[in-house]
């Protein structure tokens, strides 16, 4: 794999100076994606963690964890492309147990290379999954990074991830990332709604502290929020906008609606598409002509995350089906956007 970024040619050509100048793009890609259950063989947490373990109902033992560790990384290898030869810069992570099996992943041989730093917190989730974020230290510099716990005063016993903040410089430039596991739709998705309409305003108010530090400095938010990007929690609470002409100074622009809008997710079930893995960013990467800019998003659906065949034709192919273990990925598709960094060069 080419250890370098690819630069776009933008077709003009200044006259400064006496000089021509010509603008180039490089471009950095920023993931998140929900893992699936991925947890080790041991049994430390009780009823929790047992099916996840040699004696549990999946019979999780090394083969099956290596196997699907191996799968992950080569899913995170395959988003390289002619953009990001050497793959995303940073990836946010869900449902991961602990920061061993994140230290795992990145010294498996298909992303090995790439020499992946790790940002985790300890979660109080009852099943102990928590987030976190593993970045190319080439292209990301972590400058501080600290974790968010979700409190309900009238639920004291409601325990569910913390929400983790890193800051650092991509390409030199200020910026933070939010990672998200909102809680999910366990009893219904119209009773549990106000779980994650408490999570987004956690997320918007770390957010609406970050701009308020630092107005320059981009803010991304990801994650898998259990809602799609027209339910009341990333549209109203969080207020993320379908179109970047809706989004007001200090707002959102959330790029996946439209996707979602299209019939195009990343995650299926009973029939219908939903698009819970969102990558969020604040109107200061927008038409950002001085640093970092939005450019696209996009679903990495590939075909050999996919099911080819069956009742659950074109569902991403999970880990486990039926209690029947597929030896597949995950259960989500990732999601990716790509930001550019202006440059100008002499010629």
């Amino acid at each position: 794999m080419r250890m370098k970024i690819i630069t776009l040619f933008i077709l003009s050509i200044f006259i400064i100076g006496g000089y021509a100048q010509k603008t180039q793009k490089t471009v950095y890609g920023v993931a998140f994606y929900n893992m699936e259950n991925l947890f080790d063989t041991i049994n430390n947490n009780g009823k929790y963690d047992e099916e996840f373990s040699p004696q549990g109902s999946r019979q999780w033992n090394g083969k099956k964890y290596w196997q699907k560790q191996y799968n992950m990384a080569y899913a995170i290898s395959q988003m390289a492309n002619k953009y990001i030869p050497d793959g995303p810069a940073i990836i946010g992570l869900c449902e991961i147990e602990n920061i061993n099996v994140i230290k795992d992943l990145v010294n498996q041989i298909p992303i090995k290379v790439q020499k992946y730093q790790i940002v985790h917190y300890d979660s109080p989730d009852k099943r102990g999954v928590d987030v976190g974020l593993i970045y190319n230290p080439k292209y990301f510099k972590v400058l501080h990074s600290n974790s968010h716990t979700l409190v309900l005063p009238d639920r004291p016993s409601f325990k569910t991830r913390d929400q983790l903040v890193v800051t650092g410089l991509l390409g030199g430039e200020k910026i933070s990332i939010i990672v998200n596991h909102w809680p999910s739709r366990l009893g219904g998705e119209r009773a549990s709604s106000f779980l994650r309409e408490a999570a987004a305003a956690l997320t918007l108010h770390i957010a609406d502290s970050l701009l308020n530090e630092d107005p320059n400095a981009g803010v991304i938010i990801m994650g898998d929020m259990n809602d799609d990007p027209d339910n009341k929690s990333v549209r109203d609470v969080l207020g993320a906008k379908k179109k970047i002409s809706e989004v007001p100074e200090n707002g959102f622009y959330n790029p996946f609606w439209q996707l979602i809008d299209k019939g195009i997710g990343s995650l299926a079930y009973d029939g219908k598409w939903n698009l819970f893995d969102q990558i969020i960013v604040s109107k200061n990467l927008l038409d950002n002509k001085k640093g970092l800019d939005f450019w696209r998003a996009e679903i990495f659906n590939a075909p050999f995350l996919t099911n080819r065949s069956g009742d659950y034709k074109g569902y991403p192919k999970r880990t486990f089906s039926g209690g029947v273990f597929l030896n597949g990925y995950s259960d989500h598709f990732p999601t990716i956007i790509y930001l550019t960094k202006s440059i100008l060069k002499n010629q």
